[in-house]
């Protein structure tokens, strides 16, 4: 079997079967939208904050998105048995889980372009580097869709994922310099910030749109890319281990 075609086929089989669905699609719109309106009432700001807000709302629809869906998925095929009948196909593990996992890649990355388009209308574009900006969404992706994967892979029932992802998720709201910066956080929390992938996502995010960041960009997505690598890696070992041997 050539393993393009066994990878494609199982991405659009993915696909067709839970991230187009319309629920789907449109949590995928609501969500951001949920989002900014939140942060805008909150905060009670103007339209001069948009430029701080963005980064840290794309960052969040791609996280939320892209572990919720592929944590549901994984799990739910492992409990349905019909993820052992993949595992029989003649392919490399390390190609099943990478098109396992590229539909939540796609659909966080889209995700991402929710708010973007929204702020389109309110905000000038002209000052974003793109060329920063469009890597550290993907990467984001992959590394929220890797995390996600791990989560899935630790668990055995749909609620245990979910449950297990806002363990995650939701202290990367705070500790991930999104919306205030990290040296504002108490100094014992530091260290933590810097052990979340998202930190370093957030960082070029913050600096392609308005240019507040911490570390070099270079350093950013070297450490997002080895965050992946390593989830990735754990993910397919915990895979061998518990479901295969």
């Amino acid at each position: 079997m050539k393993l393009w075609v066994a990878f494609f086929n199982i991405l659009a089989k993915d696909m067709r079967t839970y991230y187009l669905k319309p629920p789907n699609v449109s949590w995928g719109l609501v969500f951001p939208l949920a989002w900014t309106g939140m942060f805008f009432i909150k905060t009670g700001s103007g339209l001069g904050s948009i430029p701080s807000l963005l980064p840290a709302v794309v960052a969040l629809s791609i996280l939320f998105g892209s572990t919720s869906l592929l944590a549901v998925t994984v799990t739910f095929e492992k409990k349905q048995r019909s993820f052992e009948r993949l595992l029989l196909a003649p392919i490399p593990l390390e190609v099943l889980m990478l098109a396992k996992t590229s539909g939540a890649i796609l659909f966080g990355t889209v995700n991402a372009f929710v708010p973007v388009i929204m702020a389109a209308f309110l905000m000038d574009f002209s000052g974003v580097t793109w060329a920063l900006f469009i890597p550290a969404v993907i990467m984001i992706a992959i590394a929220s869709t890797f995390l996600g994967l791990f989560i899935a892979v630790a668990v055995s029932e749909v609620f245990e994922a979910q449950t297990f992802s806002n363990f995650f998720r939701f202290p990367m709201i705070f500790l991930c310099g999104l919306f205030f910066p990290i040296e504002q956080l108490p100094v014992f929390l530091q260290p933590l910030s810097y052990a979340l992938p998202l930190t370093y996502g957030a960082d070029v995010l913050h600096g392609s749109v308005h240019g507040g960041h911490i570390l070099p960009f270079s350093v950013d997505l070297a450490i997002l890319a080895a965050f992946c690598v390593g989830l990735f890696m754990l993910s397919l070992r915990n895979i061998r281990k518990h479901w295969i041997a």
